[in-house]
């Protein structure tokens, strides 16, 4: 596949984050882009009113007629979470055209670019936003692939004027093996997408294979403990080969240093809570020194730096109540959300509402769900999000209830949670799960301010 070629382009669950992002680069390119989604989103909203149809309905009647048949100017791309009996999705395969996966377009577009790839089961869209945001912010400039809405630019791909791009790569399904970076970060690499691994060591072969794949001459950044062989580690009040120490919070904010080897930056205020996105900062300013952004610029945009939509985003913060609603959906990012809340703000009684996101999920770390949501002083659990997957026989949110030790928990649906916070008036709320709890963000808010 040529890029130079390309016309037109059909997206095939345009909805995702990626898949958007994708849709929007090639309208930026002037190419004629279009694409099918299962249900209608603020996201697919949005591509509407930026001139990108969308449809809802799985059937082939809706397909414009210039991307009925094969050419080499029309490009399909599809998500692997599209099911196999999709109508669309077969309509493309039976009528002849070679269609391509969302990480192999990634793949073909960064290649020959000057790629920074930030990879790790959680962790990867805050560290690439950063990266992002300081080259921008820093006037080094580049091109961005982010798998969240950035909070500064409002957007999940940026462009640039020069040969340097960031993106997000995606362990799910082996994605991210397109990629032969020149900078490479894994921020983590616990088990998850056991569906696709099988087990955990199977997903670390497939990190290790990752790394292995950086460009001659290109660097290798990781945190400190992964089981990998080579590379620059770093790290959270610990040392490594680059490290952050004396953490601190000074009204609500957090403050850091930074040292590595060559370079000590002090004082750094980041313009985002939690421990984790310290540890975040730290691979960010490791890469973006590497690409010769000065000490001073980092630091300026680090204090800048808005974060990323549903990653520790404030949704309210007056006397009354605070909200932070977040994207954790595995035990580890449950304990690091739940953690730098309550750092926060030790002395508020902590209720959260979770959604579980998978069958398999649920089904594969139940026990580090109810480790994790026991942290808490009050648990609201909605029903699985089941996403791509059917039912489980036995798997269910009770299973996360039945094995927590807190006595304060209950399972509601999701008007009973609106209902309920209406009534209860929490006055520290976290909202945590990748599934459509984002929809009940603004509900919820409403509900906290008696509207």
């Amino acid at each position: 596949m040529e890029l130079s070629n390309i016309k037109r382009v059909y997206l095939i669950g345009i909805g995702g984050i990626g898949m958007s992002g994708l849709a929007r680069y090639f309208q930026h390119l002037g190419c004629v882009v279009c694409g099918y989604d299962k249900t209608s989103t603020e996201l697919t909203s949005e591509l509407h009113r930026e001139g990108i149809p969308v449809i809802f309905s799985d059937s082939e009647e809706w397909i414009p007629s210039s991307f009925k048949t094969p050419d080499e100017e029309t490009l399909i791309i599809y998500t692997p979470a599209i099911p196999k009996n999709s109508v669309i999705l077969n309509f493309f395969i039976n009528a002849g055209f070679e269609l391509f996966k969302r990480s192999q377009v990634l793949g073909i577009i960064s290649k020959g670019k000057f790629t920074v790839a930030v990879a790790g089961t959680h962790g990867k869209t805050t560290t690439s936003t950063m990266v992002a945001h300081i080259l921008k912010d820093s006037g080094k400039d580049c091109s961005a692939f982010l798998g969240g809405i950035s909070s500064n630019y409002h957007t999940n791909v940026l462009y640039g004027k020069n040969n340097i791009v960031v993106v997000e790569a995606d362990e799910y399904d082996r994605s991210f093996l397109t990629l032969h970076p020149d900078i490479a970060i894994i921020t983590s690499m616990d088990a998850d997408h056991l569906d696709i691994y099988g087990d955990h060591s199977h997903l670390t072969d497939s990190f290790k294979l990752f790394a292995s794949q950086i460009k001659p001459g290109g660097k290798l950044i990781h945190r400190k403990g992964l089981p990998l062989e080579t590379g620059f580690t770093y790290a959270v009040e610990t040392e490594a080969d680059a490290f952050a120490s004396n953490i601190r919070i000074e009204n609500g904010d957090f403050y850091f240093d930074f040292k590595n080897g060559n370079t000590s930056i002090t004082n750094i205020k980041l313009g985002i809570a939690g421990l984790h996105n310290i540890e975040n900062a730290v691979a960010a300013i490791e890469a973006s020194l590497l690409l010769n952004v000065s000490a001073e610029a980092i630091k300026s945009a680090l204090g800048s730096f808005k974060g990323v939509k549903r990653r520790f985003e404030y949704i309210l913060k007056d006397e009354q109540h605070i909200f932070i609603d977040d994207y954790a959906h595995h035990p580890e990012e449950l304990k690091a959300a739940i953690r730098s809340v309550k750092r926060l703000y030790p002395d508020k009684k902590l209720t959260t509402i979770f959604q579980p996101h998978l069958y398999t999920r649920t089904r594969d770390f139940v026990d580090g769900f109810a480790e994790a949501l026991d942290l808490v002083d009050e648990l609201i659990i909605l029903d699985i999000y089941p996403a791509r997957e059917l039912p489980i026989e036995g798997v269910n949110s009770d299973m996360i209830l039945e094995r927590m030790k807190l006595n304060n928990k209950r399972l509601l649906a999701k008007n009973e949670a609106i209902d309920t916070v209406r009534d209860e008036q929490p006055e520290l709320l976290l909202t945590v799960g990748a599934g459509d709890i984002d929809q009940l963000v603004q509900p919820l808010k409403q509900a906290l301010q008696h509207v």
